[in-house]
């Protein structure tokens, strides 16, 4: 295939993801709560497929809702239909976001190597929302700004200091849902 061949292409291909990413916003806007009142925020995350595939996982799982941090389009063909079933809040910062939540009376997780607390070491309330920062930068947000957020991790046992961060969002919902049956 020549250059010119693979441009064309991968220009048809973001056009058609973009024209599936634009019906389906439109479709989110039917969407329904899940079981559980947990709440996903992603902070900043790149758009590629970590952002359906959380969708994918929210919705397996039951999420309230997602919210999206300074998120643009993004290929909604990878969460497999559950973009349209999970609703989603677009903010465009973070602090937009914090104010909707604490109204609403959430307690803020965040996902944070760099701590102590572990998942299993928490009981989280049946109203809990979980922030997952950006890939390489991590949250965008300083914690010390937000004192009642509470850090977070995943117990590792490797030599890998993070999980990806589809796999980690669906280890803190798998928590969530299983304190709520145990």
């Amino acid at each position: 295939m020549t250059n010119n061949n693979q441009h064309s292409s991968r220009k048809k291909h973001r056009d058609n993801a973009i024209k599936r990413y634009e019906k389906e916003r439109v479709r989110n806007k039917l969407a329904k709560h899940g079981e559980h009142q947990f709440i996903l925020v992603l902070d900043n995350l790149k758009s590629g497929f970590n952002v359906p595939k959380l969708f994918r996982s929210a919705e397996a799982f039951g999420a309230f809702e997602v919210h999206l941090i300074n998120i643009g389009f993004f290929d909604p063909a990878p969460a497999k239909g559950a973009f349209r079933k999970v609703p989603a809040k677009f903010h465009d910062n973070f602090d937009t976001c914090y104010q909707e939540l604490k109204q609403t009376g959430y307690e803020i997780f965040a996902l944070d190597f760099d701590t102590e607390k572990t998942l299993s070491q928490i009981q989280f309330p049946v109203k809990s929302a979980f922030i997952l920062g950006n890939e390489e930068l991590g949250l965008s947000i300083d914690l010390k700004s937000y004192p009642d957020i509470q850090k977070i991790k995943i117990p590792q046992f490797g030599n890998v200091q993070s999980l990806n961060v589809s796999i980690a969002g669906s280890i803190v919902m798998y928590e969530y849902t299983q304190q709520k049956f145990r």
